[in-house]
Parts: C-alpha cells; sequence; structure tokens
C-alpha cells in the first residue's frame, strides 16, 4: 500500500481510520529504512509481522513472483510445491551468480539485496561480540568444516608451491578433513599439559615451521571454541609468529561467537601480528537450522577472494534463517543470549564442582576455556572397566544430549592418521573424563535437570560395580571354608 492507495481506500472508509492505519504502515516502514540506511542490526528486535512484510517486499522483487513473467531459460525460479515456496518466502533463486557467491543477480534483486543485507548485519554483530576491527565477511551455506577448505583452497592460489598446514591437535573430525579435503597433508602439533589444561606448543610450532620451511606451510590452523580440558590456542603468540614468518594465519572460530573471550584472542591476535580469516557456524552461535557459516577478516581483498573462489550460485537459506533471527532479537536481545550464556556457565560450573565432590571426582581446573568444563571420572573407572562408556549411554538414553564421556585409550583412523586418545586432544591425557558446554540458549533448568540425571546415572553405575565385587567375593569366602574343611 502506497500513499496513493491509501487516499483511495479513504472513498470507502473513514479518512480518519485510513490515516491511522496509514501511520501504522508507515510505523513498520521506518524500521525497514532504517535497516537499509544502515545495514546494521537493530538495537529492538522487529515483531514478526515486520519481518514478513520486508520479507514479502524482498520477495516481490524476484522475476519468478513477477505477475507477467515469462521464463524460457533452465532456471527460472520454478516450484512444484507451495509448501516449499512458502517455507522460503517466495525467495527461490539463492544468491550469487557462477562466479561469485557476493554478486548480484539480475533477475533476482530482492535475493540480492537479502543476501547483502545479511553480511552486513552479521558483520555488525561480529563488531559487537568483541571483533571491532573486522574488515568484512559473508555467509557461506556450508558448515563450518568446508568453509575452512574454501579459505584453504584460497589460500593455494597466493602459495601454490605450500603443502604443509601447521595445525595443534583438536579432537574434532571435520577440523583435520578440511585440510585433507583441500589437498593439503596436516602437521599435527601436541598440546602441552598445564595443570589440567591442554594448551598450544608453541616451541614445536616455531620448530615446525624451521623444519619444513615458510614457504612450504599453506598457513597455521588454530582453533578458539573447543572442549575442555583442551582451552582456546595462544592466538596472540601465534600470530605474532605467523606475521614474523609471513605465513597466513587461519582461526576456526565454531562456536566462539558467542564468548567475549574467544572473541577478544581473535581481535588480540589481528593487533599485534596476523590472522587472514576466522570461520565460525551459525548454527552454534545464532541458533539457526545446521547448514551455514560465517567467513570473516581483517582485509577485505582476501574475504573477497575466498567469496570469489565459491563456485556456482548458493542456497539463500542459512542468510534468510540469520536475518530473520537477528532482526527478531535485535542487537539487545542477542546480547541477552550472551549475557545469560556466562552466568549460567558459572552455574553450570558450581553445579558440576559440587556432584562431582559428592562422588569423589573433581571439576577440572580450566580457566581459559569459556564455555566448556570438565569433570573427572577417576572413581568410576576404577570402579569398572566399562562403567566410563557405559556412563555416555545412561544419559544419551535418559535424554541428556551434548555431554560427551571421554574414556582413556581411545584410537581413531581419521584419512589415515592415528590419533592416539581420540577425543581427549591428547595421546594420554592423565583421567577419563566428562564434559559440559554452556553454550548460547542453555537454561539454568537444562543445567538442573542434567546434574540430576547424571547424579543418578553414577550412583547406579557404583551401585552396579559394587554388587558385581560382592558376587565375586562369594565363591572365594565358600573356597576358603572347603580348604579349612579339608
Amino acid at each position: 500500500m502506497n500513499g496513493e492507495n491509501f487516499t483511495l481506500c479513504e472513498k470507502t472508509v473513514a479518512a480518519s481510520y485510513i490515516r491511522q492505519g496509514s501511520q501504522a504502515r508507515r510505523g513498520h516502514e521506518q524500521l525497514i529504512r532504517h535497516l537499509l540506511e544502515q545495514g546494521k542490526c537493530p538495537e529492538e528486535g522487529w515483531s514478526e509481522s515486520t519481518v514478513e512484510l520486508f520479507l514479502n517486499e524482498l520477495a516481490v522483487m524476484d522475476s519468478n513472483n513477477f505477475l507477467g513473467n515469462c521464463g524460457v531459460g533452465e532456471r527460472e525460479g520454478r516450484v512444484a510445491s507451495s509448501l516449499v515456496a512458502r517455507r522460503h518466502y517466495r525467495l527461490i533463486h539463492g544468491i550469487g551468480r557462477s562466479g561469485d557467491i557476493a554478486a548480484v543477480q539480475p533477475k533476482a534483486a530482492g535475493s540480492s539485496l537479502l543476501n547483502k543485507l545479511t553480511n552486513s548485519v552479521v558483520l555488525d554483530i561480529l563488531r559487537l561480540s568483541g571483533v571491532r576491527s573486522v574488515a568484512s565477511c559473508f555467509v557461506v551455506p556450508m558448515a563450518t568444516g568446508m568453509s575452512l577448505t574454501l579459505c584453504f583452497l584460497t589460500l593455494r592460489h597466493r602459495r601454490p608451491t605450500a603443502r604443509y598446514i601447521i595445525w595443534p591437535r583438536i579432537d574434532q573430525k571435520s577440523c583435520f578433513k578440511s585440510m585433507i579435503t583441500a589437498g593439503f597433508e596436516p602437521v599435527v602439533v601436541e598440546n602441552v599439559l598445564e595443570g589440567d589444561e591442554l594448551r598450544t606448543d608453541l616451541d614445536t610450532v616455531e620448530r615446525k615451521i624451521e623444519e619444513l620451511g615458510a614457504e612450504n606451510i599453506l598457513c597455521v590452523h588454530s582453533t578458539t571454541s573447543c572442549f575442555a580440558p583442551r582451552v582456546p590456542d595462544r592466538l596472540e603468540e601465534l600470530a605474532t609468529m605467523c606475521a614474523k614468518h609471513e605465513i597466513p594465519h587461519i582461526v576456526n572460530n565454531a562456536y566462539g561467537v558467542q564468548s567475549s573471550k574467544c572473541m577478544h584472542l581473535i581481535q588480540q591476535g589481528a593487533r599485534v601480528g596476523r590472522i587472514d580469516a576466522f570461520v565460525q557456524s551459525l548454527d552454534k552461535n545464532f541458533m539457526v537450522p545446521v547448514g551455514g557459516a560465517i567467513i570473516a577478516g581483517f582485509d577485505e581483498f582476501f574475504v573477497q577472494e575466498v567469496s570469489k573462489m565459491y563456485p556456482g550460485r548458493a542456497s539463500a537459506s542459512p542468510s534468510l534463517d540469520v536475518l530473520i533471527t537477528l532482526l527478531t532479537l535485535g542487537a539487545r536481545g542477542y546480547k541477552k543470549y550472551l549475557s545469560d550464556r556466562k552466568e549460567i556457565y558459572l552455574f553450570l560450573a558450581q553445579e558440576l564442582k559440587a556432584l562431582a565432590s559428592a562422588h569423589g571426582e573433581r571439576l577440572l581446573h580450566t580457566p581459559h576455556n569459556p564455555i566448556s568444563l570438565a569433570m573427572s571420572l577417576d572413581g568410576l573407572q576404577a570402579s569398572s572397566d566399562q562403567a566410563v562408556t557405559q556412563l555416555g549411554s545412561m544419559l544419551f538414553t535418559r535424554q541428556v544430549s551434548g555431554a560427551r564421556v571421554i574414556p582413556l585409550g581411545k584410537e581413531q583412523v581419521v584419512n589415515g592418521h592415528t590419533f592416539r586418545g581420540f577425543m581427549s586432544h591428547a595421546e594420554s591425557y592423565p583421567c577419563p573424563y566428562l564434559n559440559a558446554a554452556s553454550a548460547i540458549g542453555i537454561t539454568r533448568d537444562d543445567v538442573t535437570l542434567c546434574v540430576k540425571r547424571l547424579d543418578k546415572c553414577l550412583k547406579a553405575l557404583r551401585r552396579d560395580a559394587s554388587a558385581a565385587r560382592n558376587c565375586c567375593a562369594v565363591p572365594e569366602a565358600n573356597q576358603e571354608v572347603t580348604e579349612e574343611e579339608e
């Protein structure tokens, strides 16, 4: 409805009522105008009606929704199911063109605008979350692992003779496979144990650079967010090392946007040294469906280079999901989620510490990990060889998701490389343990219910172990009596 149509409406309905409706409409349009002018996440979240109005306005700008459109090409935004069309708000053309995921599509102005606005809003959120000097970013419809691969493939054109990627070990398969898929040889650097924490072995990284030669190294591939007792890599030191040797530096920041500490590490690393790009997941940081990531960096030209490396058009679903989410939450709403997560992290630590103490275990001391916690399972391991792995099964069947139980001595072969002590980020961590994380969206009720069910599982396992020992002890006692009688 434009001004002319509202005037025409006054012929049918009283002008005072129409003016009131027109003013209400202008309220929605003013919010949209601010978004278009500033390209930033609105401070206050929008209502669903404003979001839907905006998306419908974008959709009518795409050629597949033109009233008189006559399409004779191979890709005309045709959709057989009206349910599928409604699911995507009739934004069917996707984003980008065959040569660049960030390019504008002539016959999809609405989808192109969606893409540009999403990247701009997400960039604003990255700055609000702590990386204030980030220059550019874009949303890519691939999860974190494949997005890292895209970064490595882009670097190949800059360093065609490089074969190796130096990688401080983190036991997450997609990180490792992202390097293999790109055609490079990972140089695994084992972590060093400092107290309970597993930290970056800087001396070994330096030695590997000298041994292999800087010109043969594609990049250093570091990590921020991770499962305790591993902690974020020493990004400032690694960034300084990369700048010194003129080696690119790619950071896996999978679920680090929600952590001010992880974002601060990236900001500081870029300030004192070199970070070429950092990659983060959409679902883990923004509570949207799996399938998207953000590739960001401090050199706008390099970020554009990465976007041009993506072959073909791409799905707009991840961009649409994160834009809807951020417009609905607003900057204030998103920051509230970040603040709540920090508070619940302290609550989770307190509850796990009390539970560990009650069962003769302890909460591992990992102050440099701002998201994940770990509780030892030494006593449980002593009671039964199978008890540790059984605990993981029991928690899963009792609908406790996300908790990870890490036994000792597990081996895993990933693309021909054998990881000893797999899942513990070290060849021989001193004890088995259980992981729990305070991630964005978690509630106090989640923590309370998890700890309650974990307590019941631990009691049941110890009771079973005690009963098994008693059963074994009875025949031995009978044997002693028989021998005395003889």
